[in-house]
């Protein structure tokens, strides 16, 4: 069901962190005086899940209050679930995060807190995912303040089909934010290793770890803006097709 002329404004609030999580309380009170929130929202941490969907168990459900949802699967079954099960009609807007730690540059194809982003815009409701640059403690001052300033700007301006916006904050007070900075996707310089151990029956098993990332230096990038205690906004677009290379491949005179 649309939203009709004089509706409430309908906001839906979701992450990756988990619906207990720090930062999606503090989005919350950002936003909550701005029409009516419902939060739908994983009920354990599901950082890195990517776009994943739960297709071999049932979800589960668990209404934590009137406007609070706990389900046991990934930010894109929330918003899935949302939409296709919970929701009398469309939100307005949705909101992913606030993460807790940073969403730069290649690592978006992970996040689940983007995901839940995409999962929206490709449901058609204009969308945005939010996270605290921190790859430790994280301080939600700025990014909680800022949510309300990008929350309000797309709803007068709106989004284009297939775009969402990928929001990174620094972890800081807002006097300590230089500015807002427009940006595109960084270049992630991957240092992860694997390391190998075995289990007390004696079984090889993996864990992946690693440092913080680094980034290779490029101007006008989400990871600079942010070394320079900028925001960073990046726009994202769901069409991923490379429209030079298409041409390109055209030319093969591939035959089957």
């Amino acid at each position: 069901m649309a939203r009709k002329k004089g509706d409430e404004l309908y906001i839906l609030v979701t992450n990756d962190d988990g619906v207990r999580a720090e930062g999606i309380k503090n989005l919350r009170e950002a936003v909550e005086d701005m029409g009516r929130v419902i939060v739908v929202a994983p009920e354990q941490q599901q950082s890195a899940s990517s776009h994943a969907l739960t297709l071999s168990d049932p979800l589960r459900i668990n209404w934590l209050d009137d406007s609070t949802i706990a389900v046991d699967g990934t930010p894109t079954d929330c918003v899935l679930v949302a939409m296709r099960g919970l929701l009398e009609r469309k939100p307005d807007l949705l909101v992913s995060g606030i993460n807790h730690g940073p969403n730069l540059g290649d690592d978006v194809t992970y996040s689940g807190t983007v995901a839940a982003a995409f999962e929206g815009t490709l449901l058609g409701i204009p969308s945005i995912a939010m996270s605290v640059a921190a790859w430790h403690e994280c301080k939600f001052d700025a990014a909680r303040e800022f949510a309300r300033v990008i929350v309000r700007k797309v709803l007068e301006e709106g989004l284009a089909p297939n775009t969402l916006l990928n929001v990174n904050v620094p972890s800081c007070a807002c006097e300590g934010v230089s500015e807002v900075k427009v940006t595109k996707l960084g270049k992630r310089v991957y240092r992860d290793v694997i390391v190998k151990k075995k289990d007390p029956r004696g079984r090889d098993y993996y864990w992946i770890g690693g440092g913080d990332p680094v980034w290779e230096p490029e101007g006008g990038t989400d990871f600079e803006a942010i070394e320079q205690n900028a925001i960073s906004v990046t726009p994202l677009h769901l069409d991923l097709t490379d429209y030079t290379q298409l041409e390109v491949v055209k030319k093969w005179n591939l035959s089957f």
